[in-house]
């Protein structure tokens, strides 16, 4: 489900950025680490900087960048050039990555699966794409934020059978991507930020 425009121009702001930067990637890399030399898939890559972030701060070789709103795509796609980024950008769902079996070392999902109706779909094909050992970091919205009356007033989100934390780290680990108590709770249960492992 693509973001309304009220979402785009949140997502779309020095802010946004800001707590991309100084917060979630910190907090990731400190609970999973980099991914020094590898390859790295981003779904749902909006406008490119947590792709630009994922070679600068995580250290990846090559990242994969993928969304499906094309205004999006062309401004990860200005971001990527402008910065001389290692990033190619592409249109896919995150149901259906055009890449093989365990084609990453890492996939991130900055706030993109609780977007996603079939999110178990998007979960499992996460793992697909991981390599055995490869990593998922992930910073999600809960149910529990999108129920609020802010949220739905301004954000258009599927409504239908979404995640807690707890029920997001149960469908991980139903697809064999471990979290190993790396994953917290944040701003009374509204966000969910962690790093699961793929079987070996």
């Amino acid at each position: 489900m693509r973001m309304n425009a009220i979402e785009t121009a949140v997502m779309n702001n020095p802010a946004r950025r800001a707590v991309q930067r100084f917060y979630e990637a910190p907090l990731l890399r400190r609970l999973g680490g980099d991914v020094e030399g590898g390859a790295a898939l981003e779904i749902g890559c909006g406008q490119g900087y947590g792709a630009e972030l994922i070679c600068r701060v995580f250290g990846a070789a090559h990242v994969d960048a993928i969304d499906i709103d094309p205004g999006m795509l062309e401004r990860a796609r200005r971001r990527a050039r402008r910065k001389r980024l290692p990033v190619t950008v592409r249109r896919a769902d995150a149901t259906r990555v055009p890449a093989p079996d365990g084609a990453y070392d890492a996939v991130f999902d900055f706030g993109i699966v609780h977007h996603v109706e079939d999110w178990p779909a998007a979960v499992a094909e996460v793992r697909r794409v991981l390599r055995p050992g490869g990593q998922f970091f992930f910073e999600e919205v809960t149910a529990k934020a999108l129920a609020r009356p802010s949220y739905r007033l301004l954000f258009d989100h599927p409504r239908a059978d979404r995640f807690s934390a707890a029920e997001l780290v149960a469908e991980l680990d139903r697809n064999g991507l471990r979290v190993d108590g790396r994953v917290v709770e944040r701003f009374f249960g509204d966000f969910v930020i962690g790093v699961a492992r793929a079987a070996t």
